[in-house]
């Protein structure tokens, strides 16, 4: 009898722990209300920024945020640089596209086409030496990223405003 209730009971004594966890860990319903009441403070000491021009900042951040999108390139790119006809390292990228959200459909039907026209760009740049010394310097990755933008102008069009370079790492072999 008692191995049959030692599981409820360690059951039992378990979720009563968790709950009274959870219960303790939960922020407390104040600290909520404590940016509400900074909020208060500020325009009650007359606040520079008057409500209409608040909202339409507010308006206006919207509108910018609904203007583009990030759609990102489902895999990482693989760049062989290679070295007196061996492969000297391996470049990995992570690219997005800040893009307008009506070409949502059409970025992911010619993903394929575009993955193929970034390659050929990581690699005719690994291959002019991009990737060697300091590759990350903002200027060499300013090249890479205009080139990028051309190739997904050319095939999206002037919806796509940047190419942005989410990660990159080179590994010595």
């Amino acid at each position: 009898m008692i191995k049959l209730l030692t599981p409820i009971i360690c059951l039992a004594a378990g979720l009563a722990v968790g709950v009274g966890t959870a219960r303790f860990l939960a922020p407390d319903q104040d600290a909520k209300a404590v940016p509400e009441t900074k909020a208060a403070a500020s325009e009650a000491a007359g606040s520079k920024t008057s409500e209409p021009e608040s909202k339409a900042k507010a308006s206006e951040k919207a509108g910018k945020a609904a203007d583009f999108e990030y759609l990102k390139l489902t895999k990482q790119f693989v760049v062989p640089i290679v070295e007196d006809d061996q492969i000297a390292a391996m470049v990995t990228m992570s690219l997005s596209l800040e893009a307008n959200p009506s070409i949502t459909e059409d970025f992911y039907a010619i993903e394929p086409k575009l993955r193929d026209g970034f390659l050929r760009v990581l690699f005719d740049h690994a291959n002019s030496g991009g990737f060697d010394g300091v590759f990350t310097q903002s200027d060499n990755l300013g090249v890479l990223r205009k080139s990028l933008l051309e190739i997904a102008r050319k095939d999206l069009g002037n919806d796509v405003s940047q190419v942005l370079i989410m990660s990159v790492n080179r590994q010595d072999t």
